[in-house]
């Protein structure tokens, strides 16, 4: 597939730094360790730094903001930052207040987030983390073993711990409410076709005409189960299924719903889901306090969706979810 660049192995820098050219006014840019930073980040809240590999976008960068992430890190395509880009991250955002890294549960990036923790700390630095485990498809239809990679649900924790940051909480409570929110989130996805990378390897996976893969991960990883593509509805009855096995939800239990396309999905089949999503939901006698649907956390151009549902325990979490941001992706 043809692409607007000037080579793969320019794609990330030009992308951060027109980026940074768009939101000059707000966010300040690292080039030498690749970092988006808020401009004018309050020194009395802790600052939340998160990042991974690139080609997630708009997360991370388009999460920098107040009310949101003070900083993002990016690795290469799919690669996550090195420790020492972490570590500048640290070091550029900490205030005194300590900081909260929010890491996606991969095992690459979990080793270079935790070991710019390490540094931090070495140097006197008050640092601790919450790890977005949200994936929950399964490893095949006979198994139960959950997968548990961080995926689209980040952007929920991005936006409650922001917005609880913003109010003043310590680094400790951030840190509490972020783990309280993970445990009850839960994430799946359906994937139509695979993402097109710039350095045109081997797709990833392969599918049939016609046919999608259930439980992809946002790099490609494999699914739980190939089928033909019948209807959004029949995509949606397969991811409100799994979902209310796992949550074993009551009439009236609350949640926050997110329906996020993975890149390449237009937004008319983007509603056409969270339509079928909506209708479901009812059926089940659930209160849904807050719904997004867009783009939020993809896998470069493939086509496909992904439902999050959070739990809520904590009214905050919904006004947190509502209170507004000043970041160049969460409308």
């Amino acid at each position: 597939m043809k692409k607007i660049m000037n080579g793969p192995e320019k794609i990330v820098d030009q992308m951060l730094q027109g980026f940074a050219f768009a939101r000059a006014d707000k966010v300040g840019y690292d080039p030498l360790h690749r970092v988006l930073y808020q401009k004018t980040f309050d020194p009395k809240s802790v600052p939340i730094i998160s990042g991974g590999g690139s080609g997630h976008e708009p997360g991370h960068l388009g999460y920098v903001g107040e009310g949101m992430l003070a900083a993002a890190v990016h690795g290469d395509v799919f690669v996550p930052p090195s420790a020492q880009q972490v570590l500048a991250a640290i070091r550029q955002m900490d205030q005194g207040k300590g900081v909260l890294l929010i890491i996606k549960n991969f095992v690459a990036d979990l080793a270079t987030f935790l070991s710019a923790e390490v540094q931090a700390r070495a140097e006197g630095r008050d640092v601790a983390h919450v790890i977005v485990n949200d994936d929950v498809s399964v490893e095949s239809d006979a198994s139960f073993e959950k997968r548990r990679r961080g995926v689209a649900g980040a952007v929920l924790v991005h936006k409650i711990i922001g917005a609880a940051a913003k109010e003043g909480y310590s680094l400790e409570a951030l840190q509490e409410i972020g783990e309280q929110v993970v445990k009850n989130l839960a994430t799946l996805g359906v994937a139509l076709t695979h993402a097109d990378l710039p350095e045109r390897r081997e797709p990833q996976f392969l599918l049939e005409e016609g046919e999608v893969y259930f439980g992809v991960g946002i790099h490609g990883e494999q699914g739980y189960r190939k089928e033909k593509l019948v209807s959004s509805e029949l995509l949606a009855v397969e991811l409100v299924n799994k979902l209310k096995s796992l949550y074993r939800w009551d009439k009236n239990d609350q949640y926050a719903v997110l329906i996020n396309g993975l890149g390449g999905t237009p937004l008319i089949e983007q509603y056409v889901f969270a339509n079928d999503v909506r209708r479901l939901l009812a059926i089940e006698n659930l209160h849904v306090s807050f719904v997004k649907v867009g783009t939020q956390l993809t896998s470069l151009n493939m086509k496909g969706i992904s439902l999050t549902m959070l739990k809520i325990c904590d009214e905050q979490w919904v006004k947190w979810l509502y209170a507004p941001v000043d970041v160049a992706h969460w409308a």
